[in-house]
C-alpha cells in the first residue's frame, strides 16, 4: 500500500511560477516510478511528467515540455513539479500516481497503482 498527498497548488498569474510536491508513505519510496498528471475541468486526465526510481529519467508532455520539471527526493519520500512559465490552460486539478511494479513508467496512465486526492493549480490570466 502506497498512499499520496499533493500539496502546494493554489492562483497564480499567467506567467508565474508553482511548486507542487507529493508525499508519499506505506512502502520504500525509491523503489517505484512516480507520475503527475491533471485533469481541467471537461477534459479527460492527461499526462504531464514522468520520473523513474532514482529521479535520473524523466518524461514530459510536449504540452509542458520546457516549462514544468519533475523531480524526487528519495530521503524526504517526495516528488515535486516545478512549474515556470504557467498559462491559464495549465489550470487543472493535479494528481501524483505511484507505480510500485516498475522503475520507470512512461506518460500512459495505465498502471499505475495508486493516486493522490489532487491538488487544485489556477492560473489567471
Amino acid at each position: 500500500q502506497v498512499q499520496l498527498v499533493e500539496s502546494g497548488g493554489g492562483l497564480v498569474q499567467a506567467g508565474g511560477s508553482l511548486s507542487i510536491s507529493c508525499a508519499a508513505s506505506g512502502r520504500a519510496f525509491g523503489t517505484y516510478a512516480m507520475g503527475w498528471f491533471r485533469q481541467a475541468p471537461g477534459k479527460e486526465r492527461e499526462s504531464v511528467a514522468a520520473i523513474n526510481w532514482s529521479g535520473v529519467s524523466t518524461l514530459y508532455a510536449d504540452s509542458v515540455k520546457g516549462r514544468f520539471t519533475i523531480s524526487r527526493d528519495n530521503t524526504k519520500n517526495t516528488v515535486i513539479l516545478q512549474m515556470n512559465s504557467l498559462k491559464p490552460e495549465d489550470t487543472a486539478v493535479y494528481y501524483c500516481a505511484a507505480d510500485v511494479d516498475h522503475l520507470f513508467h512512461g506518460l500512459g496512465f495505465s498502471g499505475y497503482d495508486y493516486w493522490g486526492q489532487g491538488t487544485q493549480v489556477t492560473v489567471s490570466s
